[in-house]
């Protein structure tokens, strides 16, 4: 059973008094079949600045793991440990992120690895796991926050417990660095 993630969202009465608006589970969880992870939208954004106004969820869509262009995403992500995880096969798992690229031509350091034009702040919330980049890996545990750019990536949970993960990605301009990797 896919563990729960208690959302909270404030908003405005009709005297423009701060009120909760909504206290409930994120509805939009996802296990997904390549890695065995649960992935939680909280919630998105298509512009920045962003439009508070509309009272429609915008985490009940369909969405891959990037943002919308100029916009940003919430993702809470469970990773099992990888004995728990399976074989990965890396097509489908781009498939599955809704993600097309690759990060050059020579095979992928981990099955798992990827990328999203984004800036992403990880904050690990519980548990362990390894980030792995092209030829290193940096070991996070609860409490450290990791800001990555846009850079080639698998995650590896290394552990024998799950480790939960606040993902927020914004959008942003392709790097340099994405363009001498694909000449």
């Amino acid at each position: 059973m896919p563990r729960q993630t208690r959302r909270v969202i404030t908003g405005h009465d009709a005297h423009g008094k701060a009120i909760v608006v909504a206290d409930e589970s994120a509805p939009n969880v996802k296990v997904r079949t390549v890695g065995n992870l649960t992935s939680t939208l909280v919630w998105v954004t298509d512009e920045s600045p962003a439009n508070i106004e509309s009272s429609l969820d915008p985490s009940l869509r369909e969405t891959g793991v990037a943002p919308p262009p100029a916009g940003s995403i919430l993702r809470i992500v469970d990773f099992p440990p990888e004995a728990e995880a399976g074989a990965v096969d890396n097509a489908a798992m781009l498939r599955e992120m809704g993600l097309t690229e690759s990060a050059s031509d020579s095979p992928a350091r981990h099955a798992s690895m990827h990328r999203t034009r984004s800036i992403d702040y990880a904050i690990v919330l519980e548990g362990e796991i390894d980030m792995l980049l092209d030829d290193s890996e940096v070991h996070l545990k609860a409490g450290d926050v990791l800001i990555q750019k846009a850079t080639n990536h698998a995650w590896v949970n290394r552990s024998h417990t799950s480790c939960r993960i606040a993902f927020v990605l914004i959008d942003a301009i392709e790097p340099e660095a994405w363009k001498a990797q694909d000449a």
